[in-house]
């Protein structure tokens, strides 16, 4: 089997915080009678949309591929690690807290196991967004607690004010809640995992108030400081000149990059893992001596460990997401050879 690029479908969920239209990513989903809150573009259940495995769901088509086509990481049978996700807040979320792979593995085997440690850049902007991550230092258990009681939890939540192109790292045990105003893509352990705390009183269709999980938030909540925040670029080395290749973040579960560029340029693969692209803005090919496939703002592509090569032709000036499970020591080989060597500490996370 030729390996080739495979379309991922995106899932689109409807949330009470969403949005009635998700323009400019996906301009057909306007004037909607359903706010839409999240389009999930790498979920088991998104279809593959070209070639081999078309009609089949993600799920299907990991187990299905070769395993040359996921990379030597992934020799075994275990399950698409990756969750990729466009948010489309007009409310604030939910204050919620997600667990780590420990916690999950003993108390959520039924939800697949595995904690959530995340990233979200951010695509677009109003002025004055903002979220809320982390607790302000010297807030405890009983001072939550206390917060909880009184509705008065959200004074406790560290605010960080958010512009178009900043990321933030987000690590398990971070209690958080993005805020209204934005357009971000989050990149994550595959995961559905939140502790709900505190819904600022929100029902549903039916009148009904969504679960909270206080309990299980209370055990996996970090009270002390963590590595959560805004992360620092970081240039990685690209061969063709007028392209931008930055490191958004890292960590063991993923690294994610933001290209940027109006100048055609190589896609790095390697056989040890998959890539994962989605492009921001413009549009273009993707293009080898095998093949050539159109790309559109909004899409999510998988491509196979095993190809020769692929290249991504702008037809106007685009940003693109590629995201990964890296190998962290090689990363930190490849940052070394950038431009502009610096600290990766707010940026790769052991």
């Amino acid at each position: 089997m030729k390996p080739a690029p495979q379309r991922l479908e995106p899932i689109f969920s409807p949330r009470i915080w969403g949005a009635r239209s998700l323009a400019p990513l996906y301009p057909e989903k306007s004037n909607l009678a359903e706010p839409l809150g999240e389009a999930w573009l790498t979920g088991l259940d998104c279809r593959v949309a070209t070639s081999e495995f078309r009609g089949k769901t993600l799920r299907e088509a990991w187990h299905a591929m070769p395993r040359e086509w996921r990379g030597t990481q992934f020799a075994d049978d275990g399950e698409f690690p990756l969750l990729v996700k466009f948010i489309f807040p007009t409310d604030m979320l939910s204050l919620q807290v997600h667990p780590d792979d420990a916690y999950a593995s003993l108390h959520e085997r039924d939800a697949g196991g595995r904690g959530k440690t995340e990233m979200w850049h951010f695509v677009s902007t109003e002025q004055n967004a903002q979220i809320l991550l982390g607790l302000k230092p010297g807030v405890d258990k009983s001072a939550f607690l206390a917060g909880l009681k009184n509705q008065t939890l959200e004074s406790l939540f560290q605010e960080v004010h958010v512009h178009a192109g900043d990321t933030v790292f987000v690590p398990a045990g971070t209690p958080h809640a993005i805020g209204p105003g934005m357009i971000v893509i989050e990149v994550q352990e595959y995961s559905d995992l939140t502790y709900r705390v505190y819904d600022y009183g929100r029902v549903d269709a039916h009148g009904n108030p969504r679960e909270l999980h206080i309990d299980k938030a209370l055990e996996v909540t970090n009270f002390g400081a963590n590595l959560a925040g805004k992360t620092r670029k970081l240039p990685l080395p690209v061969e063709e000149d007028d392209v931008d290749r930055s490191l958004l973040a890292a960590c063991r579960f993923f690294a994610t990059e933001l290209w940027t560029s109006q100048s055609p340029y190589a896609i790095p693969v390697g056989a040890s893992h998959f890539d994962l692209i989605v492009l921001l803005s413009g549009r273009g090919v993707l293009r080898s001596k095998d093949f050539g496939f159109p790309i559109e703002q909004g899409e999510c592509w998988f491509l196979p460990a095993n190809l020769e090569e692929c290249h991504f032709v702008p037809i106007e000036s685009s940003k693109m997401i590629r995201t990964y499970v890296p190998n962290l020591a090689v990363l930190r080989e490849e940052l070394q050879r950038g431009s502009r060597p610096a600290s990766v500490d707010n940026t790769v996370f052991d």
